[in-house]
């Protein structure tokens, strides 16, 4: 069940599930607040609880409106792009061949059909972030059960827009986000030395 509540200026979705604790979030870009809460929580309850951490929420909104947002990629010639944590200027190759991307110490060049759009070429390069990260990961779950004493049976990989990963300990499986293989975050992923 969910169901909004207004403090002050901003509006809270609140929503009461089986979970043993309560979970506050403030989601990029905007700062739209979510309260998840046990289900035997009252809403008057939750309201309180919200209030009393009014101050955190307001600083993280505030980051989040003074944050530089990075413009949208189109995945042209001479754009930034970045592979574990490293920046990449990238060559777009229009060629009549199977899509696909290869990169050497300081270029990502993408192989494309001629006329191509945008969405065409983000497409090309997901998958290929997709492909590097299934390669790493195999060995990165291996590593880290054994160390954490753990299980994972299995993983999936796709874009997310909050967070870079999550995980179902009762499934005993992993989701991670694409867009690790761009940032400094996924320097303890990459397979082998720059």
């Amino acid at each position: 069940m969910s169901e909004t509540i207004q403090i002050g200026e901003i509006p809270i979705t609140v929503t009461l599930k089986d979970v043993d604790n309560v979970h506050l979030s403030v989601h990029p870009p905007d700062g739209q607040v979510s309260l998840v809460a046990p289900a035997s929580t009252r809403l008057d309850v939750a309201r309180a609880y919200a209030i009393s951490k009014l101050t955190w929420i307001r600083r993280q909104q505030h980051q989040f409106r003074n944050q530089a947002r990075e413009t949208p990629r189109q995945f042209v010639e001479r754009e930034s792009h970045y592979l574990w944590g490293r920046r990449y200027l990238l060559s777009v190759v229009y060629q009549n061949a199977k899509p696909h991307v290869t990169f050497d110490h300081k270029r990502i060049v993408l192989y494309v059909r001629p006329g191509s759009d945008v969405i065409k070429r983000a497409e090309v390069f997901h998958n290929w972030h997709k492909s590097l990260l299934h390669n790493a990961v195999p060995s990165l779950i291996n590593k880290w059960s054994e160390k954490l004493g753990v299980e994972i049976t299995n993983y999936y990989l796709q874009r997310m827009k909050t967070k870079w990963g999550s995980c179902n300990h009762q499934a005993r499986h992993i989701r991670l986000n694409t867009e690790i293989v761009n940032n400094a975050i996924a320097d303890w992923l990459e397979p082998t030395k720059r």
